[in-house]
């Protein structure tokens, strides 16, 4: 009986250390948005400002996400050097980008009311 396997599930397989991707991307990449539209919805809090720290958010965002990809495949192969400060570097884009939409938010908020 022989089982036909994509390239991906080997992959995902013999780097079992890239599991975290697929969570964060969902987790950052929609259910963030999908909380924005709710609370944008409320307050109307997205102007030019707010646009330019989601276009960071956004940066962050894909650049994590390719640096666990690459830290994943790195660690696998015993070679993790430079790829620490990189992913150091994308989580504290996407870290900067979402506290300055949060404030943003917070000062929305603070001016309704």
């Amino acid at each position: 009986m022989s089982k036909k396997i994509g390239c991906g599930g080997v992959f995902y397989r013999e780097f079992t250390t890239l599991s975290v991707v697929h969570t964060h991307y969902l987790m950052l990449g929609m259910v963030f948005f999908l909380m924005l539209v709710l609370l944008e919805n409320s307050f109307h809090f997205i102007d030019n400002k707010v646009l330019k720290y989601l276009l960071l958010y956004h940066i962050g965002l894909n650049l994590t996400v390719v640096m666990l990809v690459i830290r994943g495949v790195v660690q696998v192969l015993s070679l993790d050097a430079l790829i620490a400060v990189l992913f150091g570097i994308a989580h504290l884009i996407l870290g900067i980008s979402m506290v300055l939409v949060l404030i943003s938010i917070r000062n929305c908020i603070k001016d309704s009311f």
